[in-house]
């Protein structure tokens, strides 16, 4: 048995704008550095063991706020938690999409990463994180989709519920077999960071 608590990066402009942003390593803005900080004094009341990020600037960035609320240092960076790639469709909005190709852009192949590409990356770096912390609470801060397709995977769901800047979601298990303890819960952002998981469960 291992936990794994999945944090989505903090906020960055191109978020705002609606922008895709893939692979491409677009930093923290303000909001996102302060997103990060709550997360970091939400995390520090709990007992984590490890902490694994993306190499990208957002998510490194706010790994490293959180790891220094904690008292840890970051574990790694590895960049098979990078965000997927988009394609031809990294750093557009839908506007921009449908001035370029019209309203049936999605129709269209654009070289966007698969789910099996993502997968790959992500099952390959949890079975080698369980098999080096067994037992062990591991923090590992990626990106929507990343998150957004691997806990579909593990829970064996079609979706879940949106994974926002700096939430948190939280499972436990091993093997083919993992239950969610905190589906991804932002709380932090509009309560006080000592609220625990149970207050976000639904």
């Amino acid at each position: 048995m291992v936990t794994f608590g999945f944090v989505r990066h903090g906020l960055t402009d191109w978020n705002s704008e609606y922008r895709a942003q893939g692979q491409h390593d677009v930093p923290l803005n303000a909001e996102g550095i302060r997103q990060a900080r709550l997360l970091g004094k939400r995390l520090k009341e709990e007992q984590w063991d490890c902490l694994y990020s993306s190499d990208l600037a957002r998510a490194r960035v706010t790994a490293e706020i959180i790891a220094e609320a904690m008292g840890l240092q970051v574990t790694g960076f590895d960049p098979r938690l990078r965000e997927k790639t988009h394609g031809r469709l990294d750093g557009t909005t839908v506007a921009e999409r449908i001035a370029l190709w019209g309203e049936d852009w999605a129709k269209l192949d654009h070289g966007e990463e698969s789910v099996e590409s993502i997968l790959e990356r992500s099952m390959a770096f949890l079975r080698e994180k369980a098999e080096q912390h067994p037992g062990k609470r591991i923090l590992v801060v990626s990106h929507g989709a990343w998150i957004a397709r691997t806990v579909e995977h593990l829970l064996r769901v079609d979706d879940i519920p949106h994974v926002g800047n700096t939430s948190i979601c939280v499972l436990s298990g091993g093997g083919e077999s993992w239950s969610c303890l905190l589906p991804p819960c932002a709380k932090h952002l509009d309560v006080p960071a000592e609220s625990s998981e149970d207050s976000c469960a639904e």
